[in-house]
């Protein structure tokens, strides 16, 4: 009952903050499952699995978390087990076998575990090199018969410290464990080296990869544009290949590559402020067919979206700026993790408060 309702609140309240995008099968993968992600933006990664899997997921998260107030509540009242980091504490680093250990017989019980292998957050567009703890955990669960299966999660924000901006979770094909496993204890080190490379080819195909963030942009503007040209819609895996044209262009012609992205940066910077969806949206003829209906349509929203505004400004306006202040001097790869918990709190305070004014005056 615990799990299910963290996972319903934080769910629905990461809709609230991002615009999240789902690129997955209709059907969670069932049995043991270790689900394996990029990690750029601090604790919302972790959370965005509530939204991937209906499933009850055990989290594998860094020792010092469980100390925090909230933070660390919530953590063992969602059973996650905790990983004992060298940089964190070395003395401590002995009890990861128990860790391990847990996290190996929840696999063998049929448990998903979600875990992320780049060993910590960061804000580098590329995928770090990977850790070899999720490799040993999947192949000791296999060897006690476990059909253990590994699947790649993609997190792709396109400003990941920016409210209301988007994110895509994209879940990549199953990795099957037992294929990897060791005919014997000496080829122990080879079986966990490939499989841990086997898990990065799987996160490459699901992430973009891209050698600065500044790319981005660029990326998904070529994308609508050739959506567009295509009349169907915007498609994952063709991100992922015009990220692959985009560091080949790069590494070629620097020069030339540099111009093109700020023109098509400017571009799609002119598309969003005209919300064009449409190819028609684009068109540089300015017909009364076309202007009327924008005109009738834009006065609309201004005669009765203004009072509404209004009304919202003067409920909300003042709690709205804290969470960006609270998270002013936070690196990048935890502004937004500070920024959600800063905003669930103040909500719930600022509806407390609201609700007790309302019927005081009532």
């Amino acid at each position: 009952m615990f799990y299910a309702c963290v996972r319903a609140v934080v769910a629905l309240a990461l809709r609230l903050f991002y615009r999240v995008k789902v690129n997955a099968p209709g059907e969670a993968p069932s049995g043991p499952v270790l689900f394996v992600g990029n990690h750029p933006n601090g604790l919302i990664d972790p959370a965005l699995v509530f939204i991937l899997t209906r499933r009850q997921v055990t989290f594998m998260a860094k020792a010092p978390l469980f100390k925090l107030p909230v933070i660390g509540w919530l953590l063992k009242g969602l059973d996650a087990l905790p990983v004992y980091r060298k940089q964190d504490d070395p003395t401590q680093m002995g009890r990861n076998e128990g860790t391990l250990d847990a996290a190996k017989g929840a696999l063998v019980q049929g448990r998903a575990i979600t875990i992320f292998p780049e060993g910590k957050s960061h804000s580098e567009p590329e995928l770090a090199e990977l850790k070899t703890g999720a490799a040993r955990i999947a192949l000791n669960a296999a060897r006690e018969g476990a059909p253990v299966r590994i699947v790649p999660v993609g997190l792709t924000y396109a400003e990941k410290n920016v409210f209301r901006s988007e994110v895509l979770i994209d879940q990549g094909a199953p990795i099957d464990v037992t294929a990897f496993l060791p005919k014997d204890a000496a080829s122990e080190q080879d079986a966990v080296r490939a499989l841990t490379e086997r898990v990065a080819e799987g996160l490459r195909a699901v992430t973009l990869n891209l050698e600065q963030w500044a790319d981005l942009p660029v990326v998904q503007v070529a994308e609508q544009l050739y959506a567009f040209r295509q009349g169907g819609t915007l498609d994952a895996e063709r991100l992922r290949l015009w990220a692959r044209g985009v560091r080949l262009f790069r590494t070629q012609e620097p020069e030339r590559y540099e111009r093109l992205r700020q023109h098509l940066s400017s571009f799609g910077h002119r598309m969003s402020l005209v919300q064009a969806s449409r190819p028609e949206d684009l068109s540089v003829e300015y017909r009364p067919g076309n202007v009327v209906p924008f005109a009738v349509k834009t006065l609309l929203r201004l005669v009765f979206g203004l009072p509404l505004f209004a009304l919202g400004l003067a409920l909300f306006g003042l709690p709205y700026p804290l969470p960006r202040m609270a998270a002013r001097r936070a690196e990048l790869d935890v502004q937004a993790t500070v920024k959600f918990l800063t905003a669930v709190v103040v909500s719930v305070v600022w509806w407390w408060g609201l609700t007790a004014v309302a019927a005081v005056w009532g």
